[in-house]
């Protein structure tokens, strides 16, 4: 596949994933929650967490493609109220399937992707928001998450440490009700 700068785009979030490799164990096998574990035990600061991110130039998935690092360090850290993250995985662009196919094939990247935002901008509660037509999906993302919690990835005291994080999913059937 190439990009319509002639630019040649490795699939990244979705390599090698066809369906029944989503789970928990398929994705530490794959490197998961590798980057969570080395923030946390190796004590990397959130600041140092969102200089890496802009020094990566990584860009957010929507149209505007804004710089993920810049976006991040605008959250102000010592705000003393609560802070939430939310992930907008409605999928409302016409002819899109992005945020379907990361819940499909790859929901513990979008996880660890979220607790690693949330430890880098002091936020201990996040929502992800999946559009309630893609009902399998949501109930998809709902089993990573309790995965994720068992084994420690989510929850309080994250792995050991002194983060945490509880991450919560929301449908849209209802929402307008």
């Amino acid at each position: 596949m190439t990009s319509l700068h002639s630019r040649h785009i490795n699939p990244l979030i979705l390599a090698g994933l066809d369906g029944s490799n989503w789970g928990l164990s398929d994705y530490v096998k794959r490197g998961g929650y590798e980057s969570l574990k080395r923030i946390l035990n190796d004590k990397i600061t959130p600041e140092q967490v969102i200089a890496e991110l802009k020094a990566s130039s990584l860009r957010g998935r929507g149209g505007a493609g804004f710089p993920t690092g810049l976006k991040w360090s605008f959250m102000p850290r010592q705000f003393p109220g609560q802070k939430y993250l939310v992930c907008n995985s409605d999928e409302g662009e016409p002819g899109t399937f992005k945020d379907r196919d990361i819940i499909r094939y790859n929901p513990h990247a979008l996880i660890e992707g979220m607790a690693i935002g949330a430890y880098a901008m002091g936020i201990t509660v996040g929502y992800n928001y999946i559009h309630g037509e893609i009902w399998a999906d949501y109930e998809r993302f709902e089993e990573a998450l309790e995965e994720a919690r068992a084994a420690g990835f989510l929850g309080d005291r994250i792995m050991g440490s002194e983060f945490t994080f509880q991450l919560h999913a929301f449908h849209g059937y209802g929402a307008y009700i």
